[in-house]
């Protein structure tokens, strides 16, 4: 880890530049992000990875869903290839599958589906009550920007999200009861294009940050733990209905289990006026040392 954090000058629009893939017909090359660990972050790869799958199906045709595996730790001294290969075209789904490299080996691997806008059934889960709004909660940068820390830095001033945890946050200790639940508040610093694809692939890039957080907050563990090592093993979206990631969403999360080293989160996304936009789900490594 080094300790010395280049804090971008507009985090957003160094993300926009990051989605913003050379390479055409179905090769692409992204650029990648410094993060304090020295690895890709995962949200980058998923983020890039719609993109470049978006950008060989017909127009009107959106993502609804993905699932991917990272495969390798990425460097973020590389740029990352992305290969798509068209497994279907049909009348009103395609299907994509998308594999990321660094020196010639495979990092990610994903399979998206994309679907025309049609009519149907429609329901979906509410909006939980009683959650305090997002002005009301302390930012990051509030509750870590003096901290001279590199992660604390990057967590602080580094990212392209504004994210506000309902309740305490994790990021020096677990406060409260040993729940495994939380949500968060998450919005871009600004404004995004008006491209579907974009708002969907900047949700994507953000639901990879704290998803993992309610494994940790049930075990009374905060991400400063001596020794934690974890890692996002594979991610699953769902994308419901439209929605813009630079308006404030709600991610709430949950664990249904964790065991041998690994824990599953669940997520969903809301709309400030209770739209359900998303769901997420994720399986990460998680090691604590005192429990190897």
């Amino acid at each position: 880890m080094t300790n010395e954090v280049p804090i971008p000058h507009d985090p957003l629009a160094e993300m926009l530049e990051t989605l913003n893939l050379s390479g055409g017909g179905n090769e692409f090359v992204g650029k990648s992000q410094w993060m304090p660990h020295g690895r890709v972050y995962g949200g980058q790869v998923l983020a890039q990875s719609i993109v470049a799958a978006s950008r060989t199906v017909t127009e009107g045709r959106v993502i609804h869903s993905l699932h991917g595996y990272f495969l390798r730790a990425g460097d973020i001294n590389q740029p990352v290839s992305y290969s798509v290969d068209v497994l279907r075209d049909g009348r009103s789904f395609s299907t994509r599958r998308v594999q990321g490299f660094q020196d010639n080996e495979p990092i990610f691997s994903m399979i998206a589906s994309f679907q025309d806008v049609d009519p149907g059934l429609d329901h979906q889960d509410e909006l939980p009550s009683d959650i305090p709004d997002p002005e009301t909660l302390p930012s990051a940068a509030d509750l870590m920007g003096s901290n001279p820390h590199p992660v604390a830095q990057y967590w602080a001033n580094a990212r392209p999200f504004d994210m506000r945890h309902v309740g305490s946050p994790i990021y020096f200790s677990v406060k409260g009861e040993p729940v495994a639940h939380q949500a968060v508040w998450i919005k871009a610093l600004g404004d995004l294009p008006d491209d579907p694809v974009i708002h969907r692939a900047a949700l994507a890039y953000a639901s990879d940050y704290t998803i993992l957080e309610s494994i940790y907050r049930r075990h009374g563990i905060a991400w400063s733990h001596p020794g934690l090592k974890s890692a996002s093993l594979d991610h699953a979206m769902w994308f419901h209905r439209d929605g813009r990631a630079d308006q404030w969403l709600l991610y709430v999360q949950e664990s249904p289990s964790a065991q041998g080293g690994r824990g599953l989160s669940l997520g969903r996304i809301f709309t400030r006026d209770g739209q359900l936009l998303a769901t997420v789900a994720q399986e990460g490594m998680v090691r604590v040392p005192e429990l190897d």
